[in-house]
């Protein structure tokens, strides 16, 4: 995997700010924020979701099995 140093993010941001404008570059990087923000709220979502997905089934999971010891020990 490629790294990317610190003189390599200042040339970006240089070539940025010379086709963006100075005055504009603030504002997209705000844009860019908020667009990232958004992206990681919406992941973590999405985590969260499955995590608790995981959980129930492994809770189903437990109670059959439970289910299924007491029946047995009912049986004998």
């Amino acid at each position: 995997m490629p790294q990317i140093g610190w003189f390599e993010i200042l040339i970006v941001v240089g070539i940025a700010i010379v086709v963006i404008g100075p005055k504009d570059f603030p504002i997209m990087l705000k844009k860019i924020g908020s667009w990232i923000g958004t992206a990681k709220r919406y992941v973590n979502q999405i985590q969260e979701e499955v995590s608790l997905t995981v959980e129930n089934e492994n809770e189903k999971e437990n109670q059959d099995k439970n289910n299924i010891t007491k029946g047995k020990n009912e049986q004998k």
